[in-house]
């Protein structure tokens, strides 16, 4: 994960400086490799991670599901999140993540200002188009292809709005494998 477990320990202990508390941000475009990448992360700092996947209330909920981040989980008292069942296409139980630990959440639609301006730290997956249509259609095949340009009109009105890759303190190219990440660009490292 983030090319080597000495390079991860890096961004762990960088991302650890940034503030308390711990409450990270990982976003970019569909199949740009959010989940894996933000699996070996919560992993690495003992953190809860919530995956907006959960929260998205159907397949044009992007926009909610990005102000539900800011409104009952980054600001929220309590803080909450609401899952989203897909099957019922309606919501579900509350979840209350563990205050008192790291949070991870990962989701297009996570960075947005004013998610940015209660988080301790964003990173921006990015990988070119063909890459990440490949990976998403190979995950999840022809439930996702029915709604892939629905849902990169979404993602194109987030980005061009919030601009989350310039919000970032990190921006990782993922074209090779989402596991194996390296910096391109981003906040200093000072």
């Amino acid at each position: 994960m983030f090319g080597t477990p000495l390079m991860m320990d890096s961004l762990v202990e960088w991302i650890l400086r940034h503030g308390r508390p711990v409450r990270v941000l990982v976003d970019g475009r569909s199949g740009s490799g959010k989940t894996t990448f933000a699996a070996g992360l919560a992993r690495r700092l003992d953190a809860e991670l919530i995956h907006l996947d959960s929260i998205y209330p159907g397949w044009s909920g992007l926009e909610e599901a990005s102000r539900h981040v800011h409104d009952e989980l980054l600001t929220g008292n309590p803080a909450r999140w609401r899952r989203w069942d897909w099957e019922a296409d309606a919501p579900a139980e509350w979840h209350m993540p563990n205050p008192e630990r790291a949070w991870v959440i990962e989701g297009c639609g996570a960075l947005s200002w004013d998610n940015r301006l209660q988080a301790s730290f964003a990173i921006w997956l990015d990988a070119p188009d063909e890459v990440r249509h490949r990976r998403a259609l190979e995950r999840d095949g022809e439930l996702f292809a029915a709604h892939w340009q629905m849902w990169a009109d979404q993602e194109r009105e987030f980005i061009d709005r919030e601009h989350p890759q310039e919000l970032a303190d990190l921006v990782l190219d993922t074209r090779h494998d989402p596991s194996l990440v390296s910096a391109r660009r981003g906040a200093s490292t000072e």
